[in-house]
């Protein structure tokens, strides 16, 4: 008898301590062979054992297996399962009866047990074996369990499942502000975890702390500062109602801090998105001003409508150097400039102030053809060490010539070519041998190109922006400009504008910039009194 709770180990006198006989199994040395060898294998086993034996299941069990019972032990030992697993019994019950009865060994996995076994009911997770133990006779004495809790793994998989859930989701924030309403769905889809979460802005822990926990009669609350506690424009605080069925360990905090964790990295990200988006922003404003108030009125010369329009960029990053003029030279000739900056941002802008007022300047005062303009405008950037390139088409309208017919001289320096709709609707690209962009010093010489504009024609300047696209071929938008064109040529010069715009500016991801020039038709000189 000794020997057999000599192999109880630290239950030992907890074994010796139970009054037997007052047991339903009886005095141990009344015990049968089968109960004693059963008992014998449990104790001598360093897996969790527990035996329930006899008509009302009485519990033997070994070592290991306290630590799945907690504080039911001692007191478990030698009494009947249904009174020591009361509140699993519906549960386990029926599965230990039909053991008994003989229908064959059970097999769970992962069975989720709400035990009360630290003095509160507890989410546990077992997987056990009970097979039933037969004696000499063939008769089932008892059955044995075999146990494996797995709490730690089931609560650990779920709740790397619901942080992973949550990173794809932060991953999405794009503003401060929307962090409740990203992150509580997901948050709350975890009840066993989290009885409710909120993010309270502004924050309500007290300064110099990042973490609390605080009891209440109906569960614990935890409080994790998301942001510095000197910023009181965005301070935020995390607030976790947490399960009161969970034991309050280092697993179950460690995971608060962890999402508390993803959530204040989301919010950095968040706030870095937010900074470089004004910043963007108020370049772009800054570019966008500077472009507009150097983007003068056209004039109005006798015979001739001229339109300008200039639209910015959809996408931030694009505002940039694309700039038209239109001015009088001395002599009444129009001069019509429109030209692209390569880059894009307030340098480009810049860049395109300095090209702009340059070529004014030059124009007026050289009062020379527009390739020997471009030649000047080439040497004063180098002489001045302006380091800028851009595409420019320059052009000058003579004064009325016989029949209403005006002369245009243009020069173009890498810029897409002018489109000319003719008086009977016809459209076509006035393409010439490329030419090296300004801002190139080279001795390579620079070409004149002229036409003979009817009464009624139009000449249709433009940027890259309006005919380029992402994936398709330069000269696929220049198709489409053409075709656009084509019996259009009653449309004013303001009605071309917006034509085009209308038709290719929603989708443009460039600045756009558009000057037409148009020659009045005889009838409407006759019709004015002229």
């Amino acid at each position: 008898m000794r020997d057999l709770f000599d192999a109880a180990g630290t239950l030992r006198d907890a074994y010796r301590r139970v009054d037997w006989a007052a047991t339903p199994l009886g005095p141990v040395e009344h015990w049968s062979p089968t109960l004693r060898s059963t008992v014998d294998l449990a104790l001598h086993s360093r897996f969790a054992v527990t035996l329930f034996w006899g008509p009302e299941f009485v519990l033997v069990y070994n070592e290991a297996y306290v630590r799945m019972i907690g504080d039911k032990h001692p007191s478990a030992l030698g009494s009947p399962c249904g009174q020591v697993f009361a509140e699993i019994w519906d549960t386990i019950g029926p599965v230990i009866d039909s053991v008994a009865a003989g229908s064959g060994t059970a097999w769970v996995e992962n069975q989720r047990l709400m035990m009360n076994r630290h003095g509160f009911v507890e989410e546990t997770y077992f997987t056990y074996s009970y097979s039933a133990v037969y004696g000499p006779g063939g008769a089932i004495e008892g059955v044995i369990d075999i146990a494996s809790e797995t709490t730690p793994e089931i609560l650990g998989r779920r709740r790397l499942e619901l942080l992973s859930r949550l990173t794809d989701r932060l991953g999405d924030l794009d503003h401060p502000h929307q962090l409740d309403e990203v992150a509580l769905p997901v948050l709350r889809s975890a009840p066993e975890d989290f009885r409710d979460v909120a993010i309270e802005l502004p924050g309500t822990l007290p300064a110099g702390r990042d973490f609390a926990l605080e009891q209440y009669p109906d569960g614990p609350v935890a409080s994790l500062r998301l942001t510095a506690a000197t910023d009181a424009q965005v301070d935020a605080t995390f607030v976790a109602r947490l399960s009161p069925h969970l034991t309050l360990d280092e697993r179950y905090l460690g995971f608060v801090r962890l999402v508390g964790t993803a959530l204040i990295q989301a919010l950095s990200r968040a706030r870095q998105r937010d900074a470089e988006r004004r910043a963007a922003r108020m370049e772009r404003e800054m570019s966008e001003t500077l472009q507009r108030s150097l983007l003068t009125p056209p004039p109005k010369p006798d015979g001739l409508d001229v339109a300008v329009r200039y639209r910015a960029a959809v996408e931030q990053a694009q505002v940039g150097g694309d700039w038209y003029d239109a001015f009088l030279l001395p002599d009444g000739r129009l001069t019509v400039a429109v030209g692209d900056v390569t880059g894009h941002d307030r340098d480009a802008a810049a860049a395109m102030a300095q090209l702009r007022n340059l070529l004014r300047g030059i124009s007026y005062t050289l009062r020379h053809f527009p390739s020997r303009v471009l030649v000047g405008l080439d040497d004063t950037l180098h002489g001045l060490g302006v380091s800028a390139f851009a595409t420019v088409v320059l052009a000058h309208v003579d004064r009325e010539g016989p029949q209403g017919r005006r002369e245009v001289r243009w020069s173009n320096a890498g810029h897409p070519p002018p489109v000319l709709l003719a008086p009977d609707g016809t459209a076509r690209l006035l393409s010439t041998r490329p030419e090296l962009l300004v801002g190139v010093h080279t001795t390579a010489p620079r070409t004149d190109h002229t036409i003979v504009l009817e009464p009624g024609s139009s000449l249709v300047f433009y940027t890259d922006g309006l005919v380029e696209r992402r994936g398709q071929a330069l000269d696929d938008g220049l198709t489409h400009l053409v075709e656009a064109l084509v019996g259009r040529q009653d449309l004013s010069a303001d009605q071309l504008c917006e034509h085009l715009l209308g038709s290719f500016g929603a989708t443009s991801e460039d600045d756009v910039v558009l000057a037409v020039v148009r020659v009045h038709t005889l009838e409407r000189w006759t019709n004015s009194g002229l």
